[in-house]
C-alpha cells in the first residue's frame, strides 16, 4: 500500500512537473499581432492654406481741425453712427495778440473814417436836396459812404472772426465746427474737451478730434508664407473665422496679393486683402484678429483613405491589403490630392479592400467588447 502511494505521488509529481514546462513554453511563445482592418471612404478633399490677420474697415478715417485752438464741445462719442456734415465738435480759436491789436486798430480806423464819411454825406445831402449840388457831386458822397459802411463792417467781421473764429454771416459753415467726412460709425474720440488742438500743416499731422469708419464695408488683412503664396490668386474664395465670435463664419473674396515680400522672424510673408461679404445682420468689430482659410483644390466624391495608412518604398506608395483575414500583402497604389488628414487615391485598390491599420491591444480590444 506504502509503494502505492508512492508511485502515485511520484506520478503526480512529474505530471505537474511536465505540465509546468509546458505552461511555461507556451507562454514563452510570441503571440502574432492583430491589426485593425481599415475601409476607404468616397468623401470629399479640400486642401487649404490658412492667413493669419484681422478685419479692418476699408474706410476708417481720421478727422481733424481746421483751426488751431481749444476743444470747447464734443457732441458724439464712440459708437455712434453719423452722416457725412455731421458736427462732431467745436473749437474756440485763441486769437494771437498781435493779429488781434491789428483788427481792433482797423476797427477803430474804420469807425472813424465812417463818422467823418457820414458828417459830409449828410451835408451833402441837405445842399443836393436844395438843388444847390449837382447829382454827379451827390453820388461821389453816396459812394464813399457805402464804401465807409463797407469797410466798417468788413472789420468788425475781421475783428469776431479773429475772436471766435465765426462770422454771423457764416454762422453754419465756419471751420470751427468739426465735421464728419463720411457716413459711418465714430471708432474713437481721443480728445476731451478743453484740450488744445492743432490744426494739420507741413509740420505737424494735427490733432485727431475722432476717428470715423464704414462698419459695413470690412476687408480682411492677412499674410501668407512665401510657400504657398504662389498657389493662390486673386478672386479666390475665402471663409474667414473670428476667434470672438463663436460658430459663425464669415464668407470674403481675395482682391489683392502683395508683388513684395517683408522678412518676418526669419520667414518671407506676402501682404494679402480680401473683400469681406458681410450679411445684412452680421457685423464684425473693428480689429478682430481673424483667421482666412483659402481652398487651394477640392476633389468632390473621390475614393480616399486616411493619410495614416499610406506606406512609401523608395518614391512609391502603397498599402497592405488583406488577403485572408490577418495577412496582408503590399500593393501599389497612385495618390492624388491631399488634406493632411486623408488622401485621394487614383488607382491600385477599390472601395472594398481591405486595409492594414494600427495594431490593436488583444487585452484592450477584449475591454472594449465587454463594455
Amino acid at each position: 500500500m506504502k509503494k502505492f502511494f508512492k508511485i502515485f505521488g511520484l506520478s503526480l509529481l512529474g505530471v505537474v512537473f511536465i505540465g509546468t514546462l509546458v505552461f511555461l513554453f507556451k507562454k514563452s511563445q510570441a503571440k502574432p499581432d492583430v491589426f485593425e482592418v481599415k475601409k476607404p471612404d468616397v468623401i470629399t478633399i479640400i486642401k487649404k492654406t490658412v492667413a493669419t490677420g484681422s478685419v479692418e474697415p476699408r474706410k476708417e478715417i481720421a478727422i481733424k481741425p481746421q483751426v488751431s485752438g481749444i476743444l470747447e464741445e464734443l457732441f458724439v462719442e464712440a459708437g455712434e453712427m453719423v452722416k457725412k456734415g455731421d458736427v462732431l465738435a467745436r473749437v474756440n480759436i485763441i486769437p494771437d495778440m498781435v493779429t488781434l491789436n491789428e483788427a481792433e486798430s482797423r476797427v477803430k480806423r474804420a469807425k472813424l473814417n465812417l463818422e467823418d464819411v457820414k458828417i459830409n454825406f449828410d451835408r451833402q445831402k441837405v445842399l443836393f436836396d436844395k438843388m444847390v449840388i449837382s447829382s454827379e457831386e451827390f453820388q461821389k458822397s453816396q459812394l464813399s459812404y457805402s464804401s465807409a459802411r463797407q469797410e466798417m463792417e468788413a472789420a468788425e467781421n475781421n475783428l469776431e472772426l479773429i475772436k471766435k473764429g465765426v462770422t454771423k454771416a457764416s454762422a453754419q459753415t465756419t471751420n470751427t465746427l468739426i465735421r464728419s467726412t463720411i457716413d459711418g460709425m465714430v471708432l474713437d474720440v481721443p480728445v476731451k474737451e478743453g484740450y488744445s488742438v492743432i490744426q494739420a500743416n507741413n509740420f505737424n499731422e494735427g490733432t485727431t478730434i475722432a476717428i470715423v469708419a464704414d462698419m459695413n464695408d470690412m476687408i480682411f488683412l492677412g499674410k501668407v508664407d512665401e510657400t504657398e503664396v504662389g498657389k493662390i490668386k486673386e478672386g479666390m474664395n475665402i471663409e474667414l473665422t473670428i476667434g470672438a465670435i463663436d460658430e459663425q463664419k464669415f464668407d470674403a473674396v481675395l482682391k489683392y496679393i502683395a508683388p513684395k515680400g517683408k522678412t518676418e522672424n526669419g520667414a518671407i510673408q506676402f501682404e494679402i486683402k480680401a473683400d469681406v461679404l458681410l450679411k445684412q445682420d452680421q457685423f464684425i468689430r473693428s480689429g478682430y484678429s481673424a483667421n482666412a482659410n483659402i481652398v487651394l483644390a477640392r476633389r468632390d466624391s473621390v475614393l480616399a483613405i486616411a493619410e495614416g495608412l499610406l506606406k512609401f518604398s523608395n518614391d512609391s506608395a502603397f498599402v497592405e491589403v488583406e488577403t485572408d483575414p490577418q495577412k496582408f500583402e503590399k500593393r501599389f497604389i497612385k495618390t492624388g490630392l491631399s488634406d493632411g488628414i486623408n488622401i485621394e487615391v487614383v488607382s491600385g485598390i477599390d472601395k472594398d479592400a481591405r486595409l492594414k491599420g494600427e495594431k490593436v491591444d488583444p487585452k484592450k480590444k477584449a475591454e472594449e467588447k465587454k463594455s
